[in-house]
């Protein structure tokens, strides 16, 4: 890194940002550190597609670190980690649900940023006055255009932003060719399973355990829900092409029989409320007592897979079964 500022890409591990990684290392072009955001919600063919191409870069000398945002402030709840857990503590959904931005400041942006100002390179970079780069795959179709025409007027005296993607032009089929030319798989669509920009065929690939937190989540917030029905907000009827849909991922999910009926009415009915138990029993102790969000959940899975087995067998399940409330 002498005599030029230090490069990071910010890698999604989506289809963009690993075909501009890709391309740039075989152009031979500098990148020094590459950072991924984990909230701890990504689809789980993401998760296995992480360690592929982590791997892939080692192979050819590039840095990758993966970095995480560390809830610290946890008030009279139980310790949560990741964003699924923050949305079950609070029972709400995600603020693009309600019209409000994205998630990825939080999550994305800000533990990226943490990370950066303590690497050394940056650090030494800042002090001279000078500014990290750092690569953004945003491609070339209309809706990156509108986040790179967003993201492009916000100066920032940390970092110079660059957009190899847009440079070259690419559109997502190029990138997903570019990737398959390496030898790669080509990735999914990188974002939370329970995002409200999820589409219809993106849940219909979703993991059983993934699918039950929807419904949880769906069910947890209902109260609190004024305007819209669930993670998609309102129904799509299916005019001018668009996939047709109801608002709530549940009801899809009950529809396409992903869940069965009897499970989807079990968490709905039982889970909900075995949360706030589990909530209550640990605000009563002292916070170094209590017990994290994350073995509550632990409890629910394996709940919902022996009740699954027992179904399957033939056995009766309780209607008021849930999982252990600690």
């Amino acid at each position: 890194m002498v005599d030029r500022p230090p490069v990071i890409a910010a890698w999604g591990a989506g289809v963009d940002s690993t075909a501009m990684i890709v391309e740039l290392a075989t152009r031979g072009e500098p990148i020094d550190m590459v950072l991924f955001a984990d909230p701890g919600a990504e689809k789980s063919a993401t998760y296995a597609f992480i360690p592929v191409f982590r791997a892939w870069m080692s192979e050819r000398g590039i840095a990758s670190e993966i970095v995480r945002y560390q809830p610290r402030n946890f008030k009279h709840w139980p310790p949560y980690a990741g964003i699924a857990e923050n949305m079950l503590t609070n029972a709400t959904l995600p603020s693009v649900v309600f019209g409000g931005g994205s998630c990825s400041q939080k999550w994305k942006a800000a533990p990226q940023d943490a990370w950066t100002a303590k690497w050394e390179p940056a650090r030494r970079c800042w002090d001279a006055g000078g500014r990290v780069v750092k690569l953004i795959g945003y491609d070339a179709s209309g809706r990156d255009t509108q986040r790179y025409h967003h993201a492009v007027g916000c100066e920032d005296p940390r970092y110079a932003y660059r957009y190899p993607l847009r440079e070259w032009e690419w559109s997502r089929a190029d990138c997903e060719a570019r990737i398959a030319r390496a030898g790669l798989p080509v990735p999914p669509k990188s974002s939370c399973y329970f995002c409200g920009s999820i589409k219809p065929d993106e849940v219909l690939e979703l993991s059983t355990e993934e699918l039950r937190i929807i419904v949880l989540m769906e069910a947890r917030a209902k109260p609190r829900l004024r305007n819209v029905e669930g993670l998609w907000r309102k129904p799509v009827l299916g005019r001018r092409g668009a996939t047709p849909r109801p608002g709530s991922i549940t009801e899809f999910i009950r529809e396409r029989g992903l869940l069965s009926p009897a499970e989807v009415d079990r968490i709905i009915e039982t889970a909900p409320l075995a949360l706030l138990d589990f909530q209550a029993a640990q605000a009563a102790l002292l916070p170094e007592q209590r017990v994290p969000m994350g073995r509550w959940l632990d409890d629910f899975h394996r709940a919902s897979n022996a009740l699954a087995k027992d179904h399957h067998h033939g056995t009766e399940i309780p209607a008021n079964s849930a999982p252990n409330r600690h």
